[in-house]
């Protein structure tokens, strides 16, 4: 890491700043070659300093902060220069930079470096880029409980247990005569059962992490005509859908998101199921169709006012295997409806009960709800790594009457497994592969 890398780290557009960051041990010497504090006043670390960025064009008046390492968040030198918001004066200064000897960064190079710098572990960094992109509440809770380390000290502690029982085990190995053979197989038996029970535990809390992270896909199915994108438009709070007493007028989904206990639940509003000659409409009911088996619930909405004819128990039929919520409208209007097994009967012209439809979503798709309390992994890697460690865990039970030099190598390849979340013993290439995904200047 001899290189000084540099990036904008702020979106490239007109906005009140714009900040530089550069970072390594050449960082404070590029910075004095091109910034020009003001007459009289020390360039101490951590604090702001006013002054002239000198360009080609002119000087550009802006505030300059440095950090000596190793305080740092990479572990080294790192300079941040506070712009005007302008694009092209935002560039450059960033060319300055990298004529007076800085190198421009690879997306995630910043973290990177302080991962390699033992800033930061693996599943921090990587909770880091979940932080940024989190587009719910509860994705940003999670994402920022592991950004602080909460994963990490779970991890270590398991590895911290299973170095123990790997010197017990080296001890026995190095002194068999001390016929503590099955004292240790007995300890091997206990550590490794407490460790599967706590990997089992974090895998079960983070069941429902594909929703924290993605939300909830809601499909509004229903005949033509009973107010499915009326019922769109009420809990969204916006016309987002068209609205006509004219039947077939929704001809392709209609998209929409509301938030609700920090989840979002994606609302789909489909095409009225009905048996129709027309080739467009033909089409949004085939696509109808096909969102009852991609959906994480249906929403089944059916008219007060009419009741319910075989087209209708047709699709009811459909989708009974299915998580649903069968929803009665129109209840503002005089009802001829037959009542309905744990129906909820709602009102989208006047607003009335809908709101109760997003409670009702969220706890038929998410039994229990959420502690966010609790470790909620909501990274796919590290899910994959501990039911990785879950096999390796079984290779041990399996073998356990085996030689314990071979109990021994399973502990390790357990203990190793583990640590390709923190990063403790991670491949070079992985690493790579996962700082690619960060954005430029982080």
């Amino acid at each position: 890491m001899e290189k000084t890398i540099v990036a904008i780290s702020t979106p490239l557009g007109k906005g009140a700043i714009s900040i530089v960051r550069m970072s390594g041990e050449k960082a404070l010497e590029i910075s004095s070659k091109v910034f020009s504090p003001l007459k009289n006043e020390r360039v101490e670390p951590r604090k702001m300093v006013l002054g002239n960025f000198s360009l080609e064009e002119g000087n550009e008046k802006c505030l300059m902060v440095q950090f000596l390492a190793p305080k740092t968040y990479t572990g080294e030198d790192l300079v941040e220069f506070q712009l005007h918001g302008g694009i092209i004066v935002t560039q450059k200064v960033l060319e300055k930079l990298i004529e007076n000897g800085a190198t421009l960064a690879e997306p995630g190079e910043f973290s990177k470096r302080a991962f390699l710098n033992g800033k930061i572990s693996l599943d921090e960094a990587e909770s880091i880029s979940e932080v940024i992109s989190s587009e719910s509440e509860g994705e940003l809770k999670c994402s920022l409980n592991l950004a602080g380390g909460k994963l990490k000290n779970e991890i270590t502690s398991l590895q911290n247990e299973l170095t123990e029982l790997l010197a017990k085990i080296e001890v026995t190995l190095d002194y068999p005569e001390e016929d503590i053979d099955e004292v240790v197989r007995d300890d091997i038996d206990q550590k490794i059962f407490s460790c599967k029970e706590k990997i089992e535990a974090l895998i079960k809390n983070s069941n429902n992490a594909r929703f924290v992270k993605s939300g909830i896909d809601v499909a509004i199915v229903g005949k033509t005509n009973v107010g499915k994108s009326s019922l769109l438009n009420a809990l969204l709070g916006e016309e987002k859908a068209i609205v006509t007493n004219i039947a077939g007028t929704t001809r392709d989904i209609v998209e929409g998101t509301v938030y609700y206990n920090g989840i979002k639940l994606n609302l789909i509003d489909t095409a009225g199921i009905r048996e129709t000659e027309d080739v467009v409409e033909k089409i949004g009911v085939d696509k109808s169709k096909s969102f009852f088996d991609k959906a994480d619930i249906v929403l089944f909405v059916l008219s007060a006012e009419e009741k319910m004819d075989e087209e209708a128990k047709e699709i009811l039929g459909a989708i009974k295997k299915r998580p649903h919520i069968v929803v009665v409208n129109k209840i503002d209007n005089k009802r001829v409806l037959e009542k309905i097994e744990n129906e909820l009967a709602v009102s989208a012209k006047t607003g009335e009960n809908v709101q109760e439809i997003e409670k009702q979503i969220f706890d038929t798709v998410i039994e229990g709800g959420i502690d966010y309390n609790k470790t909620i992994i909501t990274n796919e890697r590290h899910i994959a790594v501990l039911k990785e460690c879950l096999l390796v865990i079984q290779e041990i039970v399996t073998s356990k009457n085996f030689a314990l030099e071979i109990v021994d190598m399973l502990v390790k390849k357990l203990w190793n497994t583990l640590g390709k979340i923190t990063g403790n013993t991670e491949h070079e290439d992985i690493v790579d592969m996962i700082f690619t995904k960060f954005c430029l200047g982080k």
